[in-house]
C-alpha cells in the first residue's frame, strides 16, 4: 500500500487529512483480516481434532484386534533354543532336548598354487541338488578359482556359495570351499558335473556316490525330540511342530531342558491403557478447542461449534454403548468408568488384572466383536475423518473461505490503493491551487500597502 507523502506548501493540514482517511479505509481491512484471522484458527483447531480423533481410532483398533487377548509368555529353560510365539500357541509345558543341530554341506578341494591361473578354457558346470539340475556357463568366461568364486557365488539358484582359504602350504596354499546356502540333507549337492572342460573337471568334478576327491563335510538334519516325540528338521528353525510356536536351535543338549508357555495379559493391558489414554486425549484436545474464558470473556475457535460437541457425544456413546457377546461384558465390569464430572475414562488396575486374568475371552469380545467397543469406534470416527466425513469435508469448506477471503482482502487493499491515489492526485491540487491563492493576497496586500503608504 502507498505511503502518504507530505503535502503543506499551502498550510492546510491535508497530510493530517489523508491519514485520517486511510485509517478509516484501513478499518475495512481489519474487519476482513479479522474474519481471515478467525477461519484460520478454525482450520488449525479442526486440524487438532482430526489428529486426536485419527489417534483414537488407532488405537480402538489396536484393542480391537484378536491377537492382543491371550498372548502367551514364552520362556526356555536354557539358550539352547530360543522361542517366537503368535496368537495361536496354547500355555502348556515342554521338555525339549536338542541332540544334533541341522548343518550345510562342504566341499574342500585340494590346494592350487594360483588363485588367477585358468584351469582349462570354457565349459559347462552343471549341479546336482535333491535330484534337481542347475547349470553354470562359464564359455568365454574366468575359469581360475577367484572366477568360478565369482561365477558360483553371482548365481543364487546354484544352491551354493565359493569361497577360498590360503592354507599357508607353498604352492598349494589356495584351496576352493563350496557350501550349500542352506541346511539339510535334501540341500546337499549330490554331483557336480563338467562338460567342455576337461581340467575343471577333474578339479570339480563331484559325484556323491562315487565318493573320493573332494573332502566333505556333510550336510546334516536337526534332531530333536519335544515330550519324547523324535523330531528330524532340514534347518535349525522348527515351526509348526507347537501350535504358534518357532524354535530356533543354538545349541545340542546332553538332556532335555524346559520350555513354559503362559498366558500373558500385558499385552492386551497395555492395549487398553493405550485406548483409555487416546480418549482422554481426545476429549482433552475438544475441551481446549471450545473452552470460554469467562474472566477474559474470550472464546475459543471452536467455542459452540457443533461438530465439535458431536464428535465428543458420538465417541461416548460408542465406547459406553459397546458390548461383548460373551457373557454381555462392558466397560464397569472390567474397571474402565466414565468420571461423571470430566467424562474422562479411569482403569481400577487390580479389577482390569482380574478380568484379564478370569475372563479373557469377556474382555476380548468387549473390544473385538462385532458389537465390541473397537468396530464401533473406528466406523463412528470414519464418519468424521474419511474424506467425504463431517470433519473433513467441514475443513475442506473453511480452507476455501479463507483462500476467499484473502483474496477479497487482496481485492480491498488494491480498491483502498487506488482511492487514496485519487485522494493524494485532489489534494495536491488543492494544495497547490491554496498555495497560489495566498501568494495571490500577499502580491495584493503589498500592493494595497504601497497605495496608502502615497496616499
Amino acid at each position: 500500500m502507498a505511503g502518504i507523502s507530505s503535502i503543506g506548501l499551502s498550510g492546510l493540514p491535508l497530510t493530517q487529512l489523508l491519514q485520517d482517511l486511510q485509517k478509516n479505509e484501513n478499518q475495512a481491512l481489519a474487519v476482513i483480516k479479522s474474519r481471515q484471522t478467525a477461519a484460520e484458527s478454525k482450520v488449525s483447531s479442526y486440524g487438532k481434532l482430526k489428529d486426536a480423533l485419527a489417534t483414537f481410532q488407532k488405537a480402538a483398533e489396536a484393542v480391537g484386534k484378536t491377537d492382543a487377548f491371550g498372548s502367551i509368555a514364552a520362556k526356555a529353560g536354557s539358550d539352547a533354543f530360543s522361542v517366537s510365539t503368535t496368537n495361536k500357541a496354547i500355555a502348556g509345558q515342554y521338555s525339549i532336548q536338542v541332540n544334533s543341530l541341522a548343518a550345510a554341506q562342504t566341499l574342500v578341494y585340494g590346494g592350487q598354487g594360483s588363485r588367477t591361473d585358468a584351469i582349462g578354457t570354457d565349459g559347462q558346470i552343471t549341479f546336482t541338488v535333491n535330484g534337481e539340475e542347475k547349470t553354470l556357463d562359464l564359455a568365454g568366461k574366468d575359469t581360475s578359482l577367484d572366477g568360478l568364486v565369482k561365477a558360483i557365488n553371482s548365481n543364487p539358484d546354484l544352491g551354493v556359495n565359493a569361497t577360498i582359504v590360503n592354507n599357508g602350504t607353498n604352492g598349494s596354499q589356495y584351496q576352493l570351499l563350496l557350501t550349500n546356502r542352506d541346511t539339510g540333507t535334501e540341500a546337499a549337492v549330490s554331483k557336480i558335473q563338467v562338460d567342455g572342460n576337461t581340467d575343471l573337471q577333474n578339479f570339480l568334478g563331484y559325484n556323491s556316490a562315487a565318493g573320493g576327491n573332494p573332502a566333505v563335510s556333510a550336510a546334516a538334519n536337526a534332531s530333536l525330540s519335544i515330550n519324547g516325540i523324535a523330531i528330524s528338521s532340514q534347518t535349525n528353525t522348527i515351526e509348526d511342530v507347537i501350535d504358534g510356536v518357532t524354535l530356533t536351535l543354538n545349541k545340542t543338549t546332553t538332556e532335555a531342558t524346559s520350555l513354559s508357555l503362559t498366558q500373558d495379559p500385558s499385552v492386551a493391558k497395555s492395549a487398553i491403557e493405550d485406548f483409555v489414554k487416546a480418549y482422554n486425549g481426545l476429549l482433552g484436545t475438544i475441551k481446549s478447542q471450545t473452552s470460554y474464558d469467562v474472566d477474559a470473556q474470550k472464546s475459543s475457535p471452536l467455542t459452540g461449534d457443533s461438530i465439535a460437541r458431536s464428535i465428543q457425544n458420538r465417541m461416548r456413546d460408542a465406547i459406553s454403548s459397546g458390548f461383548g457377546v460373551v457373557g454381555n461384558t462392558n466397560l464397569g465390569e472390567i474397571g474402565i468408568n466414565i468420571n461423571s464430572k470430566t467424562g474422562e475414562l479411569t482403569i481400577d488396575s487390580a479389577k482390569l488384572d482380574k478380568a484379564l486374568a478370569e475372563d479373557t475371552e469377556g474382555v476380548k469380545s468387549l473390544f473385538s466383536s462385532d458389537t465390541g467397543i473397537s468396530k464401533r469406534v473406528v466406523d463412528m470416527a470414519d464418519s468424521f475423518i474419511k474424506s467425504d466425513g463431517m470433519l473433513t469435508t467441514t475443513t475442506t469448506s473453511m480452507e476455501k473461505t479463507v483462500a476467499d477471503i484473502k483474496k477479497q482482502f487482496e481485492a480491498t487493499g488494491e480498491r483502498i490503493n487506488q482511492r487514496m491515489d485519487t485522494y493524494r492526485a485532489q489534494f495536491t491540487q488543492l494544495d497547490v491551487m491554496v498555495s497560489q491563492m495566498n501568494t495571490l493576497s500577499s502580491y495584493l496586500t503589498q500592493q494595497l500597502s504601497a497605495l496608502s503608504a502615497q496616499k
